[in-house]
């Protein structure tokens, strides 16, 4: 590629894509990390009802007091105001902690709940049918994108788009690198009409994505395996993500979705879609929303690389994801509240995707065992804080990859990329990866 003063250049940082054995990330783990209790993991599933009991009868207790006879306000509309203001602030608090139960639920779906299989199927259908999610046949995917996490054609969800799946151009080599360093400017200026966002359509992006991702996927397959046939869904238990022998499962993940929808609309005919709305479809709707808003960015970010099947490993695979701190970029209290309420899942994401049926009460100090090692072997672990503004960050950087390479990255919408991935012909040492001779650049 020859380049002029109209380029757009980027310096790119050295991804050094890694050689460790499972064995090598288990050994560092403290063995008693391992340890299931249903009576400890049942504790965390009463102090999240209890404490979302707790939301809702202090929003009552406040509601009760917005009347002229118990507070002036100078203007009669900010009666009403008031009450919204309280009763969104209860969504807010009782999705945060249903969030919380929601991945209780989820480390059933991996064993983590106890040392039975049964407790645990039976406590995560009974949480995940709550929330309105089919239990089994999420559990079966997860647990397939938990086998191939970032594999371009076996990884189940967050599969990066390719250049030609967008319907962009092919890649000319003479006006831009194939690794995404330097773009020219007619390129470009070619990317951007087709893929840039202005801040208001990105903002819309983003919020479509918190609001209706989590459905979409379950319903049609948003944002999953590109591989699946169109019309693909989470509740046909003849759908290609599922074999035969797992039948019954999806019947009785979709009783449990059913038995929800019933339960929801004999609610609604009882007590009045308003009442339902306000106790019930505000909390859901923000379980949703930091379902996705956390799974999007464990797995999305322009650092993080995909794999194609002649570099894919598990290890490689595990360890393409990034930790952060939720709701850490409000201050050190709400990166509190998040990692408290939600037990931890954005935190401790990477030892969860090296040893799964680690339950998250263990999950702090593994995960700090690994990351020192990680850390240490020159990997970044740590991520930045899980929030709004990191979504929008990360939905205009992450755009697309290309349809070639064995390991790739996302490139933003003027077609540049901020790693460039390399190989280690040798183990990690303890003291760092090195970037010399022995690393050979990952050619397309």
């Amino acid at each position: 590629m020859v380049t002029d003063f109209s380029d757009a250049v980027v310096e790119q940082r050295v991804f050094v894509v890694p050689d460790f054995t499972i064995k090598d990330l288990l050994s560092v783990i403290p063995p008693h990390c391992n340890k299931r209790s249903a009576l400890r993991s049942s504790l965390y599933i009463l102090m999240d009802v209890v404490l979302i009991g707790a939301i809702h009868k202090t929003a009552t207790f406040a509601d009760a007091y917005v009347t002229p006879t118990a507070v002036s306000f100078l203007h009669p509309p900010l009666y009403p105001l008031a009450r919204f203001a309280i009763w969104s602030l209860y969504g807010f608090g009782a999705g945060l902690f249903a969030t919380g139960l929601w991945v209780i639920a989820h480390e059933c779906g991996h064993q983590a709940f106890s040392d039975s299989k049964f407790i645990n199927n039976a406590v995560g259908w009974i949480l995940h049918s709550a929330l309105g999610v089919p239990y089994h046949s999420w559990r079966i995917t997860h647990a397939k994108h938990h086998a191939s996490t970032g594999h371009m054609t076996q990884d189940q969800v967050f599969v990066p788009p390719t250049r030609s799946e967008l319907g962009l151009k092919p890649q000319d080599t003479t006006k831009e690198d194939r690794l995404g360093a330097r773009v020219s400017e007619e390129v470009k200026k070619e990317l951007w009409e087709a893929l840039g966002d202005s801040t208001i359509g990105a903002t819309l992006g983003a919020a479509r994505y918190l609001l209706a991702g989590w459905p979409a996927y379950l319903l049609r397959n948003a944002s999953g395996q590109k591989r699946y046939p169109k019309g693909t869904n989470h509740f046909n238990p003849e759908s290609p993500m599922f074999n035969s022998k797992q039948y019954s499962e999806i019947i009785l993940s979709d009783i449990g979705v059913f038995l929800w929808l019933a339960g929801i609309i004999g609610w609604i005919c009882y007590k009045g879609f308003a009442e339902v709305f306000v106790l019930y479809g505000m909390p859901y709707l923000w379980v949703n929303h930091w379902l996705v808003l956390i799974t999007f960015l464990q797995h999305t970010d322009p650092l993080l690389p995909r794999y194609r099947a002649s570099e894919f490993t598990f290890p490689r695979g595990a360890l393409t994801t990034l930790d952060r701190n939720l709701m850490g970029d409000l201050g050190s209290f709400m990166g509190w509240l998040g990692a408290v309420a939600t037990h931890g899942i954005s935190e401790t994401h990477i030892l969860h995707h090296v040893s799964s049926r680690i339950p998250h009460y263990h999950a702090w100090e593994a995960s700090a065992a690994l990351k020192k090692k990680l850390t240490d072997a020159g990997m970044c672990c740590e991520g930045r804080p899980g929030g709004w503004a990191e979504i929008y960050r990360v939905y205009k950087e992450c755009k697309f990859v290309e349809d070639e390479g064995d390991v790739v990255f996302f490139k933003n919408a003027y077609g540049l990329a901020q790693m460039r991935p390399v190989f280690n012909t040798e183990y990690p040492s303890d003291s760092g990866i090195e970037i010399n001779k022995k690393c050979r650049l990952d050619s397309y």
